[in-house]
């Protein structure tokens, strides 16, 4: 549309508004130009954070009237299991040696409330209280659970992670299959944070590190001189959204899901709750909402489910580091498959599968065996072949393709999708269409 103003009409606003606007371009570019250079001139981490708090703009108190599941508030199904300071686990996984917070029938629900690291880790001054009430949120709107957590538990493994668990379900053995149904994944809180750290993320070495120092970018800069994004939850047109700060407007679905589900691995040393494995751990795959169910190689006897790392929305990749990362309560049915029974696809015996109403999922992992066992292989080109060997393993053998057919329809028709690059062990899932199988 052809604007009715003269040139002669634009006003000293505008010119001020528009000099604003080509500034922050400006600012944002050099920033990228210069986010190879070893060091950046600008203000001490001290003053970074303190001008964050002082910066940010107060508003309505977060999420009124959002309803805040607190530890045992609101209803659950099946077995509740809280996420107590002496029953999880922070920074590691369970593993033969855990003992089971709740024992279980197969076949059984289970609602699990599980946390979120973000707003208890240090570099955010391991204080949930402090740190979310500086973004204006009050403190009848911070979990409890969070609290306890940030304050009693040990933060004694290398991952950042809050994990709730172990869970035995009775008659699981080495050898059979875990089937975990995801049926309800609720919001406990109506905000997230989604954060970029020193050495990590898709480009390492690079962010956060090119922030720090620049003015403009202060307030999403934590103490510790990291990056973290708080992230409301607004409600639009009868859905709930993330919406982010800053100039630009922007706001996208909520797409709940954990981030991590696994079983205990077959091992006395400390697992760390980074690398997903063949046990399962931190896959980080989108599509492992409500509806959906995953499949897991068990290694011990009961099983031993855990899951935490709750996720309100994730691109694919992940690219920053994290996804906005918010605290879920997750209601599960979990069942144990024998093995040679019916019930889950044959690849599932040995490494992690998932299927949704519309799709079978096979997954890749660069390093399935986790770096107690060797270390981490990060290759996305390992991730693709193994996501591609057990997508064909799965056509030929569960649904009955010939081999030559089967590999050229995943060239046709399967889209192979990154489902993280930032666990040092990569990933890769594919999701074949089950429409496609009449």
């Amino acid at each position: 549309m052809e604007s009715n103003r003269s040139t002669d009409a634009v006003t000293t606003t505008d010119r001020t508004r528009a000099t604003g606007l080509l500034r922050r371009g400006l600012a944002r570019r050099n920033v990228l130009r210069a986010a190879g250079a070893a060091t950046l001139a600008g203000t001490s981490l001290a003053t970074v954070a303190g001008s964050a708090h002082a910066r940010r703009a107060r508003g309505p108190a977060v999420g009124a009237g959002f309803p805040i599941l607190q530890p045992a508030a609101g209803p659950t199904r099946g077995v509740y299991v809280p996420a107590r300071p002496d029953e999880i686990t922070w920074g590691h996984l369970p593993t033969r040696t855990a003992e089971p917070v709740a024992v279980v029938d197969s076949g059984a629900v289970v609602t699990v409330d599980t946390i979120s690291h973000e707003g208890v880790l240090e570099d955010q001054g391991k204080d949930p209280t402090e740190y979310f009430t500086s973004f204006d949120v009050p403190t009848d709107r911070i979990l409890d659970d969070a609290v306890g957590v940030a304050a009693h538990a040990e933060h004694d493994g290398p991952g950042p992670h809050v994990v709730t668990g172990p869970i035995a379900v009775r008659g699981a053995e080495p050898g059979d299959v875990l089937r975990i149904e995801v049926l309800d994944l609720q919001l406990r809180v109506p905000y997230g944070v989604v954060s970029n750290r020193e050495g990590k993320g898709a480009l390492p070495g690079v962010y956060p590190e090119a922030f720090r120092g620049v003015e403009e970018y202060a307030p999403y800069l934590n103490a510790g001189g990291n990056v973290s994004v708080f992230t409301e939850v607004v409600k639009s047109g009868g859905r709930y959204r993330g919406s982010m700060p800053g100039d630009v407007p922007v706001s996208f679905d909520l797409a709940p899901f954990m981030g991590i589900m696994g079983v205990a691995r077959d091992t006395g040393a400390m697992v760390d709750s980074v690398p997903p494995t063949d046990a399962g751990g931190n896959l980080d795959i989108t599509d492992l909402g409500v509806g959906s169910t995953l499949y897991l190689p068990i290694q011990v006897a009961g099983g031993l489910f855990f899951t935490g790392d709750p996720h309100m929305a994730q691109g694919d990749g992940e690219v920053a580091l994290t996804a906005m990362e918010g605290s879920l309560r997750g209601t599960f049915r979990l069942t144990v498959v024998p093995r040679g029974g019916e019930g889950a696809p044959a690849a599932a015996f040995e490494y992690p599968f998932a299927e949704t109403p519309d799709h079978w999922i096979p997954v890749g992992l660069s390093d399935p065996d986790g770096p107690e066992n060797g270390g981490n292989e990060t290759s996305l080109d390992v991730a693709m072949q193994t996501a591609v060997r057990h997508a064909l393993a799965f056509l030929t053998e569960d649904v009955g393709m010939s081999a030559p057919v089967a590999y050229a329809y995943l060239s046709t028709a399967t889209d192979f999708q990154v489902s993280q690059v930032v666990d040092r062990t990569t990933g890769i899932h594919a999701l074949i269409r089950k429409a496609d199988f009449g």
